[in-house]
């Protein structure tokens, strides 16, 4: 098992490398025009001139500052009103409702709402972030709570705990590897709305990269830009997982209720 995951990462590369090697065939064959698809090759140039010009740094920079201001309140205010509703029927007969329906709402919907209430500026980012964050450490929160076996519940108070440490003894590590899934599904939905936040007005971000591409036609900045995005969502989950397997290395499973990456 050990050895199956220490090679894991390299298998998961088979079908990008063959992807990759598709891509510089089809560019030279001609099959498609530069202005629409162009060579790996170039792409990989366009990131060397944009390392070496310190553009790429700047928009890492100021893209990732954008995410973890968002994902840090996204899923703060997810994390209380997910354990208040998961822990209080009255409460989410209250509030569950109106959050469910705020779900359905579009992310893009929000957009104007947003720029008038706090205009173009960073706040407005961060909040839309933090509202594609929020929905799935929520949900993933009031299920795992809702989920708790009750059987559990029962012994803990059959040997006597207090209700603070049946919480932190039963509780919280039954609702754990439901609550980093919720997470890693927000950190992911983090990436896909600061995207949409710099596209739609930014002076800076890999988002201000992928406009400008579009914008002045050069499609070798667009692909660089979704490259960086692809690459820095992995890292991050990647890094999420890793954090979460930890917390959840008492479970007696091979996938560690998918906080595996």
């Amino acid at each position: 098992m050990g050895v199956r995951r220490r090679w894991q990462w390299l298998i998961g590369l088979i079908v990008p490398a063959l992807l990759l090697a598709l891509w510089q065939g089809i560019a030279t064959a001609g099959w498609a025009p530069p202005s629409i698809l162009p060579s790996p090759t170039l792409v990989v140039s366009t990131l060397l001139a944009m390392l070496a010009s310190g553009e790429m740094l700047n928009a890492v920079q100021a893209t990732a500052m954008r995410m973890a201001s968002g994902f840090a309140l996204g899923v703060a205010v997810a994390t209380v009103l997910g354990g208040l509703c998961g822990a209080s029927s009255l409460a989410r007969a209250l509030l569950d409702p109106l959050i469910q329906a705020l779900r359905s709402v579009p992310s893009l919907a929000w957009v104007p709402l947003f720029i008038l209430w706090f205009g173009i500026f960073e706040e407005s980012k961060i909040i839309l972030v933090a509202v594609g964050v929020f929905f799935p450490v929520y949900l993933n929160l009031v299920g795992g709570i809702a989920n708790v076996d009750r059987k559990l519940l029962e012994v803990g108070r059959v040997h006597g705990y207090s209700p603070l440490r049946r919480l932190l003894r039963i509780q919280l590590p039954a609702v754990l590897p439901a609550y980093i899934l919720g997470l890693r599904g927000g950190l992911g939905l983090g990436w896909m709305f600061v995207a949409a936040a710099e596209l739609l007005g930014a002076a800076n971000g890999l988002g201000f990269i992928l406009d400008d591409g579009e914008q002045t036609g050069r499609p070798e900045r667009v692909l660089a830009a979704l490259l960086l995005f692809g690459i820095c969502g992995k890292l991050t989950d990647w890094a999420l997982a890793a954090f979460g397997r930890t917390l959840v290395s008492w479970q007696d499973t091979d996938t560690a209720q998918g906080v595996k990456t």
